[in-house]
């Protein structure tokens, strides 16, 4: 396992699970001993504004503070979201993008217009990309809600934290009842 610091920013809006996921990621640093530092800015969090939090792990990590231009990976829960905070992803960094727009009331109300082209402009600004319709597939799996676990999933396999690792975060963060829906949530986001 690499012992150089490893920064993450995940975003996306109140309400996706960006809190958790970025909690389970922290866990799994953790668990596989390393130091964590992570914070989070909510924003208009419960009226579908803005959810960013960023995670750092390694060893002789003291601040969760991930600078423009220097985030390994960026991990968005929708597609807009990752564009606006894309100036923090590092050349070479990898992109792990939920691909199911959440339109914002300003679009639904007719006072602004949502991008028709995401896949283009992804794939433009983000040359390292694995995209996916988190919902779509979570939703094949039985509940939508385990979008977030699949986005994990998806930033993993990028992280080098081993997968027990990662399977011990689950079982800390995800209530019992919901622990085999979100491991296989993960396993899925995993093959990617």
């Amino acid at each position: 396992m690499s012992t150089s610091i490893h920064s993450l920013l995940l975003c996306g809006v109140g309400g996706q699970g960006i809190l958790l996921a970025a909690k389970v990621v922290g866990a799994a640093a953790e668990a596989a001993g390393l130091d964590v530092a992570a914070n989070e800015i909510h924003g208009m969090a419960q009226r579908g504004g803005s959810v960013r939090a960023f995670v750092r792990f390694g060893e002789g990590v003291r601040s969760p503070l991930v600078l423009e231009g220097e985030a390994d990976v960026l991990a968005a829960l929708e597609p807009v979201e990752a564009l606006r905070w894309a100036h923090f992803l590092r050349p070479g960094g990898l992109a792990v993008v939920n691909t199911r727009p959440v339109v914002p009331v300003t679009v639904s109300s007719g006072k602004a217009k949502y991008p028709a082209d995401l896949d283009a402009r992804l794939a433009r600004v983000f040359p390292r990309l694995v995209a996916c319709d988190c919902e779509e597939e979570a939703i094949r799996l039985g509940n939508a809600k385990l979008s977030n676990t699949i986005l994990v999933g998806m930033l993993s396999r990028d992280l080098p934290l081993p997968e027990e690792s990662w399977r011990a975060a689950l079982a800390r963060c995800v209530k019992p009842a919901f622990l085999d829906a979100n491991l296989a949530a993960f396993a899925f986001g995993r093959s990617l």
